[in-house]
């Protein structure tokens, strides 16, 4: 069993074929998906689905819910309120997508850092573990998780592209840390290659980040370019290809870190 800790299953590229997606999901391991929430809205999307899906898919569906730093300008008393209320459903497992993103100042770096530490806040105030984003902005990144640290119960850094530095310091912090298909990209990946053999195994996880970050070890890909969760054993095969363990190892530890991070049930 597989599971995919960070899945845009709201995404409109899905749309069309949502069930087949679940479907293939689980018939290619993948058992479990957790559903990454960016706004208020995608957040109401994706409980939608796990609802949508619940007899059909029983306990496969997970969902986070937060505000992604690019739309960080619309966190408001009132968003935040909804954020609260959709933290205590049932499928919800983790405050987030949120975070510093420096690169595409989408909302300006003050938008970012008030939104984060509402999430911050939201977090430690329902005892729910973090899913967080951050490009080309640790350094103030790291500075508020140290200085929350010990009231945050949990975090995991979504989708690492840093560099080892960066690495250690959110190690340092006892911070998980997310894996997808850059670790599979001969182009962008070789310092995330070089990496990712010094993370610990049991604070280590796998996500596809679909429909985006297709593994380039896949020997077909889809003809329409779109990732989804069916393809996250290559991302696996991706990691097993630079670290020690065997590939049964580190499927079985990171599903195992996985249910112990979002409180799941076996």
């Amino acid at each position: 069993m597989l599971i995919d800790i960070g899945v845009n299953l709201s995404n409109s590229r899905f749309d069309k074929d949502i069930e087949q997606v679940i479907e293939r999901a689980h018939s290619a391991g993948v058992e479990r998906l957790v559903l990454t929430g960016t706004s208020v809205e995608e957040s109401l999307a994706v409980v939608a689905i796990c609802e949508r899906f619940d007899n059909q898919f029983p306990g496969i569906l997970l969902a986070t819910v937060g505000i992604h730093p690019h739309d960080a300008k619309t966190l408001s008393p009132s968003n935040l309120a909804a954020l609260r209320e959709l933290a205590t459903h049932q499928y919800v497992v983790a405050i987030g997508e949120t975070g510093l993103d420096f690169h595409r100042t989408l909302s300006t770096e003050k938008q970012q850092v008030k939104s984060f530490e509402a999430h911050i806040e939201l977090a430690i105030e329902l005892k729910m573990p973090l899913f967080l984003h951050e490009r080309d902005a640790a350094p103030k990144q790291i500075e508020m998780l140290k200085s929350y640290r010990d009231n945050i119960c949990n975090g995991v850094i979504h989708c690492f592209t840093g560099d080892k530095k960066t690495l250690f310091r959110y190690l340092d912090m006892d911070l998980h840390i997310g894996i997808t298909g850059w670790v599979c990209d001969e182009r962008r990946g070789q310092e995330l290659q070089k990496i990712v053999k010094n993370i610990p195994l049991d604070r280590l996880m796998l996500e596809t980040d679909a429909p985006y970050l297709i593994p380039r070890n896949m020997p077909t890909k889809p003809k329409n370019g779109r990732n989804e969760p069916a393809f996250l054993a290559h991302v696996l095969s991706g990691i097993a290809a630079v670290r020690a363990e065997r590939i049964d190892e580190i499927a079985t530890t990171t599903t195992a870190t996985a249910i112990k991070f979002f409180g799941l049930t076996k």
